[in-house]
């Protein structure tokens, strides 16, 4: 009798326990397993499918176990060149208000027209990429930007890639940020309080950069977007001549960073081929005017012009920096601009394979990067995609790449979905499940564990340090991101002291 009511009471719980997983299917998972193994019931129930058991759940876990700060922390970071209001509102439906139509994709280098505008929103908005371009027409651009600040919706934010690594940084309070660059009003009353920015930088007039962004299956007529992202374009003459940069590197000497962050060599596009030319050599000139010791991260951003990022940028530029921060397009355009390994292939068919991007980014490491027989600082590439993100690092000049890597991929879900930490439920694992390390040489293949989510191997003296990314799956805000990536990676990182 007794074993018959044990049993009909443990049956009775157990259905209870049933209900309430009905009745809250967001109760944690965690909560479940303990009230079922209070009852002493036998096994825990399977976890919700979003819970902390979930491929997701645990990658995150695992993730916060292995970011640690380093040893040897950045005191001092000064940031230059480009700076900008970025006013972000939905592509769509400003060019609706434009009273532009969705057919006719194509790319043009530079927008000359609102139908350039069109025609370009529509073909990086069909592969679902980031892409950024310069608008030479003045008064048609001042016109566009009047109707973007004023449409319903549309948001102010702090824009160009070094005030927004500057912006995260300083996030940290123990860190003391400089950012140089053209700073008018509205973008000083948004920067924190605390980035300094010397008299010098400031001027009466903001520059705007817009930015239409869109959201993943988002439609306009027969166009589809397979992912969210988003498409910047600007008239910005200061930045486009980096006209902060004497400011920047003059502001050095008195401020007396550890470590320098140079982004804006993108803007130039929208000039002359010959002030592109005079202006990189003023850029390489100044940047070794920067004292020996202290290592310069460069940000890229979109280019579309094949000369200059391969004779000036990558023979000039790469080897005057220490460290280097791009996405997928730029890396495959870097590798087509020079004829490097996969030069061959004219864009990323859905998320690019990891054994290409490694073989790219050995390359520009082994024939840019530093060597006992070549003059070249360059020892550090961080690349970052959607679904992973790839630290490759030559040996013996830097540490924490596991938390460094991990901490830029972390930022990625934290950041897009506008949540403090990861929330499982917000977001989905889309790195591939498996991969080979090469395409170009016999490479390791590699199972993707969310337990151990950064993986590493190695390569002719150089380490590789990939780890997935949980892509949010509705992103509030995708501006920015690869900033925030890029800093929170640094952030994390370790320059060994005979730099």
């Amino acid at each position: 009798m007794a074993l018959w009511r044990g049993s009909a009471y443990a049956g009775f719980l157990a259905l209870v326990v049933g209900c309430i997983f009905l009745l809250e299917p967001q109760l944690p998972g965690s909560a479940l397993r303990s009230l079922w193994s209070s009852l002493q019931l036998g096994p825990a129930p399977a976890p919700a499918p979003l819970g902390p058991g979930s491929p997701e759940g645990r990658l995150a876990a695992a993730w916060d176990a292995l970011i640690v700060r380093p040893a040897r922390r950045w005191r001092r970071v000064a940031v230059g060149v480009n700076a900008c209001v970025d006013v972000v509102l939905s592509g769509v439906k400003l060019l609706q208000a434009l009273g532009l139509n969705p057919e006719n994709g194509k790319d043009h280098s530079v927008l000359h027209s609102r139908n350039d505008l069109k025609e370009t929103f529509v073909h990086f908005m069909g592969k679902g990429a980031a892409a950024e371009r310069f608008f030479s027409d003045k008064e048609t651009f001042h016109d566009i930007a009047r109707i973007a600040s004023e449409f319903p919706g549309a948001q102010h934010y702090v824009g160009g890639n070094a005030a927004l690594i500057g912006q995260k940084l300083a996030a940290n309070s123990d860190l003391k940020v400089l950012l140089c660059g053209p700073v008018g009003p509205k973008l000083h009353e948004l920067l924190d309080d605390n980035v300094f920015v010397p008299p010098e930088s400031l001027q009466e007039v903001d520059e705007f950069h817009l930015i239409l962004e869109y959201q993943a299956g988002e439609e306009w007529g027969q166009l589809k977007a397979p992912h969210a992202n988003r498409f910047i374009f600007s008239h910005d003459l200061s930045n486009g001549a980096m006209n902060m940069l004497e400011v920047f590197v003059s502001s050095l000497e008195e401020f007396q960073p550890d470590l320098v962050i140079l982004s804006g060599l993108h803007m130039m596009e929208g000039q002359s081929k010959e002030l592109q030319r005079k202006r990189l050599l003023e850029v390489v000139t100044s940047i070794s005017d920067v004292p020996t010791g202290i290592p310069i991260h460069l940000e890229l951003a979109s280019m579309t012009n094949r000369e200059l990022m391969s004779s000036m940028v990558l023979q000039q530029v790469f080897p005057a920096v220490t460290s280097l921060g791009l996405n997928e397009q730029e890396l495959l355009f870097l590798s087509q601009s020079a004829s490097g390994p996969h030069s061959s292939l004219s864009s990323w068919n859905g998320v690019p394979d990891v054994g290409m991007v490694s073989d790219i980014l050995f390359w520009i490491l082994k024939e840019h990067g530093r060597s006992k027989s070549r003059a070249s600082d360059l020892t550090r590439i961080h690349f970052h995609t959607l679904a992973y993100h790839i630290l490759a690092t030559v040996d013996g000049y830097w540490a924490n790449q596991l938390a460094a890597v991990a901490a830029g991929a972390r930022v990625a879900g934290t950041q897009a979905c506008a949540t403090e930490t990861i929330d499982a439920s917000q977001v989905s694992l889309r790195a591939p499940q498996e991969f080979m390390t090469s395409h170009s040489e016999a490479g390791s293949r590699i199972v993707v564990n969310p337990n151990e989510p950064v993986v590493e191997w190695h390569r002719e003296g150089t380490s590789f340090h990939f780890t997935p990314v949980l892509v949010c799956k509705d992103p509030i805000r995708t501006v920015g991101l690869g900033d925030a990536i890029s800093a929170e990676g640094l952030f994390y990182s370790e320059v060994h002291p005979h730099y």
